[in-house]
């Protein structure tokens, strides 16, 4: 096993993987910005290394200064989290060049499956439904009209290298398509480094569902579904599994072709192909080549460690898990917990915590690195922390969720607990008649 893994990553991703390590008897090393030097994974690692001021490109972002804090210690292993450079071919392929470990998929699978493009013609020549549209990425305004003529409006354009709703526009009509076109270009540019972008048709009441995988050498295996269709603006604020919508001939389905798929293009270690569901059907949407933020409501279901697993998979090359042994029970149920103000737009709301209780009790688990004391910082992400709970069906998850919402106090800072308390006990959300576009729609703040 690894003796030293150096974690390039913060906040509670950068916590969870150092437990792991812990477990695994492995040494830890935690990076760190300038403002992030009395973090909770500093605390807990065994060596740190500031690498830079609080803006993540000066840090986080740094490859050379990452290199060198894994000269310094003699690490032989990263792992990247989730964000950051957990999908960045360049530092994949810079660790590979220096026989450094990279806890995560390799640098040709992680450009292979990051060019949306590219994977959306992947998926389809592995058996996989893909949504109508462009076959590949469309420059010519020209061109990309008599396609949305052909597949019909609505239509979504779509950054190709981008995710996280940067560079995604959905057209309702011809007389809007220039502007947003345009538009969708721009802010592809912007944030990806890439104007290219594609079209697609655009659904109007879909869920999200994605499949979660572990892959060695020799065996791919599936730890089920996971329902992340609650969601404002393309981000995601509830998770759970397994989703209240799917049959058990959809499911079974669902994960073998997903599995033949990963099997096919050789991919190694964790990752999440995810998928558009609507009217009894799936469409594939994109495969994620890391661990995800939600990937403790897998782990609540499975009593699988899947930190720990994406670990061994790096070291050995294999998975030890058969499908036999992956046998999930009850339903589990995520939030995650920002430091926002729902009334005010999601506005961020930086600050120190000067009172914070977590709750705890039977199947009750918080992934965070907050404490009393601890300065939420306007230069990251800002989730906290997230609330996971389990129960023998949805019914029981939702009362522990709602039991465990009432023990959070977080003092000093707003946060969106009082909006999962509202979103828990609406009737769509109980009745599980929501989609993607619910809270987009819905006035719920």
């Amino acid at each position: 096993m690894f003796k030293k893994i150096l974690i390039a990553n913060r906040g509670e991703i950068a916590v969870r993987i150092i437990r792991a390590c812990k477990e695994w008897g492995i040494s830890t090393v935690a990076v760190h910005s300038d403002v992030d030097r009395e973090s909770m994974h500093v605390k807990l690692a065994d060596e740190s290394v500031c690498i830079g001021s609080h803006l993540p490109e000066n840090s986080y972002l740094n490859i050379p200064a990452l290199m060198s804090a894994i000269e310094l210690t003699n690490a032989e292993a990263v792992h990247p989290g989730y964000g950051f450079l957990s999908e960045n071919t360049s530092f994949a392929k810079i660790l590979e060049e220096n026989k450094i470990s990279f806890i995560g998929a390799s640098s040709k699978h992680i450009q292979m499956m990051g060019d949306k493009i590219q994977a959306k013609k992947i998926a389809k020549e592995n058996g996989l439904p893909i949504i109508e549209g462009s076959e590949g990425g469309i420059s010519n305004p020209r061109d990309a009209k008599e396609l949305c003529k052909k597949i019909g409006f609505p239509v979504l354009i779509k950054a190709s290298g981008g995710g996280g709703g940067k560079g995604m526009k959905i057209v309702n009509n011809l007389n809007d398509f220039d502007v947003l076109f345009s538009t969708a270009k721009s802010e592809a540019k912007k944030y990806f480094g890439n104007d290219e972008v594609y079209i697609e048709k655009f659904f109007q009441n879909p869920r999200h569902i994605e499949v979660q995988i572990l892959a060695g050498k020799n065996r791919v295996v599936h730890l089920h579904e996971r329902d992340c269709s609650v969601q404002r603006r393309h981000q995601k604020l509830i998770e759970e599994t397994p989703s209240p919508v799917l049959n058990d001939e959809i499911r079974k389905d669902l994960f073998e072709k997903t599995v033949n798929m990963v099997k096919k293009i050789g991919y190694q270690g964790a990752g999440t192909v995810e998928f558009i569901y609507e009217e009894g059907k799936f469409y594939f949407l994109e495969m994620n080549t890391r661990i995800q933020v939600e990937h403790p409501v897998s782990e609540m279901v499975t009593g699988i460690d899947i930190i720990k697993e994406q670990i061994w998979i790096a070291y050995s090359g294999e998975t030890a898990l058969k499908q036999s042994d992956i046998n999930p029970r009850g339903h589990a149920i995520e939030c995650r917990i920002n430091a926002e103000d729902p009334s005010k737009n999601f506005q961020p709301s930086p600050g120190i915590i000067n009172m914070c209780h977590q709750p705890s009790g039977f199947r009750t688990r918080v992934d965070g690195a907050i404490f009393q004391g601890y300065k939420v910082t306007p230069y990251y992400d800002s989730m906290i922390c997230k609330l996971i709970c389990h129960g023998r069906n949805r019914v029981e998850a939702i009362q522990r969720m709602n039991r465990s919402l009432d023990e959070f106090v977080i003092e000093g800072i707003t946060t969106t607990i009082p909006l999962h308390k509202k979103l828990l006990n609406h009737e769509k959300f109980l009745k599980s008649e929501f989609n993607v576009s619910w809270l987009d729609k819905e006035k719920i703040v």
